[in-house]
């Protein structure tokens, strides 16, 4: 079961300021997941699913399974090292996938 999670912490677009956001993208066979941070989220999908980017070329198409915003490049950088950690990647498949990790 695939969870349709946006979790928007603060929208730094409302400012005038860019937003960063950090992502989480689930493969259509269910068997892969990607983890990446953007400004540009629409954009950055189409880059993966036309198969713009090596590491995700092979398992295309994707869909976003997860996102959040920043409002700040550091804490996004963060929270992406964060997702791709150990603990965060059972985070992302258990509450998130719904897969048992």
């Amino acid at each position: 079961m695939v969870s349709q999670l946006k979790n928007s912490l603060h929208s730094g677009s409302e400012l005038g300021k860019p937003e960063f956001i950090v992502y989480v993208l689930l493969s259509e066979d269910l068997a892969h997941h990607y983890t990446g941070m953007t400004t540009d989220l629409t954009r950055r999908l189409m880059e993966h699913n036309s198969g713009k980017n090596k590491s995700t070329k092979a398992f295309s198409p994707w869909s976003i399974v997860y996102s959040e915003v920043h409002i700040t490049r550091t804490a996004a950088r963060a929270r992406e090292k964060y997702l791709k950690s150990a603990a965060g990647r059972r985070f992302v498949m258990q509450k998130l996938i719904g897969i048992k990790y």
